[in-house]
């Protein structure tokens, strides 16, 4: 850094120090009144611009990159900076620009080749994504970001022998490395051995995954415990191969097994490929008592409708929900004149105060729904769900329950392929895609042309 008088440093220091301990307004005042001292700092700005894109503010934080950019054009990481918030944007051609200059200033440079692999692959140019973060890796084989970028190609692409290895570059031994006094399953025999299945990332990957329990009791392992979320407990009390369940909440074993693994890891000790995916439908189902006393909440005298439950958003905390979830019910409209149906509401949390709302007969019980083994019970008595993708269609397909599944254009996930209107995970699960970006009106669309025949043959 060039040198500044004194008090602008001793501004940018503070602000850096607010930064880190996340006290963002602070930090914003002190690079401001830096900047009012020394307006070309291009580092303050580059820093101003990073915290505004992390409050948010994606417009504003653009600028601040481009006038720090402006002053020192040479600089790889606001080259970088500015390249990820431009894709955010979906920016797609002026990001680009910025990633062909930036390998053009430094074409060893292992991140602007995988950062540029990104842009590809959400551009949906994925032979070019490929060999951007082949180049990443040429350069630095230990470059974990274009391993797990690469990883979702592969496995979109059903190639899942190398894609399942690249995946292990995704950072999961931190959690649990320290925790445990016995080591982590890497495709050891497991005769008479005991594996503990960690928690990993969300609610629709614990049941999606948590399938493998039932394989490493038929590769010969004795016990098998897993760790969960709490609201998934209840539910895999009756997920087959389990001896021990424990909620990441509870105080967890440090001894006493033989191996811990995460759960998307058992994949690629299992060697799974695309025609040898287990799935064993139904592996989850919910208890007859609670299916009881559902079946006594709904309405009985419309036993002749389909009874069909929605889910339109997730957690708004996932990176891609913005595209993956529905703005509000209000898309499915038309789903609403589809006759005999009834509808039943599977939303928690984000969005289930959309309901009730003036023309949605749609029964509003997902206030009610206490976890998942609850939402299971629901389901049961249900004929069909119709869901964004989020962790109630993990669990309809899960349970064997005919489930009909929206995605998005605009990266969807691995697990559901390319181009394909099932998926071997859940076979009973099929697929609507979105044609083009953001286009969920001819979705729904496809979606009540479907449900009406539907209801129609019953």
């Amino acid at each position: 850094m060039p040198a500044y008088p004194r008090a602008v440093e001793i501004l940018f220091d503070d602000a850096n120090r607010c930064l880190e301990q996340g006290d963002l307004v602070a930090a914003e005042k002190a690079y401001i009144a830096a900047l009012a001292v020394a307006p070309e700092m291009p580092e303050a700005l580059a820093n101003l611009a990073l915290l505004q894109e992390h409050a948010g503010q994606l417009e504003v934080a653009q600028t601040y990159y481009q006038q720090a950019l402006a002053l020192d054009p040479d600089s790889l990481q606001v080259q970088l900076n500015l390249g990820v918030l431009l894709t955010k944007r979906k920016r797609f051609g002026e990001a680009e620009l910025v990633y062909l200059q930036t390998l053009a200033l430094a074409p060893e440079s292992a991140a602007a080749w995988s950062n540029y692999g990104m842009l590809l692959a959400c551009m949906q140019r994925e032979r070019e994504a490929e060999d951007c973060y082949r180049s990443a890796l040429e350069i630095d084989e230990n470059y974990a970001k274009a391993g797990f970028n690469l990883a979702y190609i592969l496995l979109r692409q059903g190639r899942f022998e190398e894609g399942w290895q690249y995946l292990e570059a995704r950072d999961s031994d931190q959690i649990y490395a320290h925790r445990f006094n016995f080591p982590r399953w890497q495709g050891q025999a497991l005769s008479g051995k005991s594996v503990l299945i960690v928690f990993e990332a969300g609610h629709g990957d614990m049941i999606h995954f948590c399938r493998y329990a039932q394989i490493l009791k038929s590769m010969g392992a004795c016990q098998i415990g897993l760790i969960c979320h709490p609201a998934l407990k209840r539910l895999f009390a009756s997920l087959p191969g389990v001896d021990h369940l424990f909620d990441f909440n509870q105080e967890l074993p440090a001894s006493g097994w033989d191996y811990w693994s995460p759960p998307m890891s058992l994949p690629y000790y299992c060697q799974t490929r695309l025609e040898t995916i287990p799935a064993p439908i139904p592996y989850l189902a919910a208890e007859a008592q609670r299916i009881a006393a559902w079946a006594q909440r709904l309405p009985s005298d419309n036993l002749c409708k389909l009874r069909v439950g929605l889910a339109w958003q997730g957690n708004p905390l996932f990176e891609n929900d913005a595209d993956r979830s529905l703005a509000s019910i209000a898309l499915l409209r038309p789903l609403m004149e589809v006759a005999g149906v009834q509808f039943v509401s599977l939303q928690k949390g984000p969005g289930q105060d959309q309901l009730p709302r003036e023309g949605f007969e749609v029964l509003p019980y997902g206030a009610e729904l206490e976890d998942f083994a609850d939402t299971a019970a629901l389901i049961a008595n249900l004929d069909l769900v119709i869901s964004v993708d989020t962790a109630v269609a993990h669990l309809a397909g899960a349970m064997g329950k005919t489930c009909w599944l929206l995605l998005p254009d605009y990266r969807a996930d691995w697990r559901w392929l390319t181009d394909r209107q099932d998926t071997p995970w859940y076979p009973s699960m099929r697929l609507f895609r979105q044609s083009r970006g953001g286009d969920w009106p001819a979705v729904i669309q496809r979606v009540a042309t479907a449900l009406q025949e539907l209801a129609d043959r019953s």
